[in-house]
């Protein structure tokens, strides 16, 4: 185990010591592991080694990404993937980047995250009734992993909803993730088509699954600097997530 670096070493003790139950212990355990991508592992370890001019005293994390939040949560939130000098410098989904200084603020006040910032893995914050996740697991080049590295992917996502089963609501965070979440159902038998299923800010669909398909834009750069995605239209879609978390599950599946 020792031949990991410290701080993935920590960081792998510290999931065996958490309520997460068994099945996303030994999960994330895989994923922090996991080397099926060669160019992700290239370009991850890349970034790692050379750092951000800002970042210099830091210690990347260099790795792919576990999710992280509530075990019990009703809300899944799939994102894209870590962000080259965000979560895969700190470890954690969301952490440290610009689109983790958009989300937590709201999570925050939309009661699923205990504080508003996400700094760094030890910064005390978790989540309450909230799950994050990736459609990938490692940082890419240019934020645009290849349809072969998300399926790679793909299996860990699969094994993640089902040990979260409490979920039911789904909050796609970009076409990449709704896309994601699709994929999973069809692998799953549940649906036939993604045809049914159009991507848009504020979508919702009830799936065959008995749980509810939100979608929004992601929270990227992009998005927020251009005005696409406000902070007031993102409150407003995690308070409808909210609500429909709290929804007896019979509402949900006729939904």
């Amino acid at each position: 185990m020792r031949s990991v670096c410290a701080t993935c070493y920590d960081f792998i003790m510290a999931i065996e010591k958490t309520k997460l139950p068994p099945a996303l212990v030994k999960l994330n355990r895989e994923v922090v592991a996991c080397r099926l991508c060669p160019r992700l592992v290239a370009w991850r370890e890349k970034v790692a080694h050379e750092k951000k001019r800002a970042y210099m005293d830091h210690e990347y994390w260099g790795k792919p990404v576990p999710g992280f939040g509530d075990p019990n949560a009703r809300v899944l939130i799939i994102g894209l993937a870590p962000g080259a000098h965000g979560s895969n410098r700190t470890g954690r989904p969301f952490t440290g980047d610009s689109s983790g200084n958009f989300m937590y603020p709201v999570l925050y006040r939309t009661g699923f995250a205990s504080q508003p910032n996400g700094k760094a893995r030890d910064d005390g914050l978790y989540l309450i009734d909230a799950y994050i996740t990736a459609a990938a697991r490692c940082a890419p080049p240019q934020n645009k992993p290849t349809p072969r590295e998300l399926a790679n992917c793909a299996p860990f996502l699969d094994r993640e909803i089902a040990a979260l089963a409490n979920v039911r609501v789904v909050v796609a965070l970009g076409r990449i993730g709704f896309d994601a979440y699709l994929s999973h159902l069809k692998r799953a038998g549940v649906i036939e088509s993604k045809k049914p299923y159009a991507f848009g800010h504020g979508v919702e669909y009830g799936t065959p699954d008995g749980r509810m398909l939100v979608g929004s834009y992601h929270p990227s750069n992009q998005n927020t600097n251009t005005g696409k995605l406000t902070e007031g239209m993102f409150t407003k879609l995690f308070e409808r997530v909210a609500g429909l978390a709290k929804r007896d599950r019979s509402k949900v599946e006729n939904a």
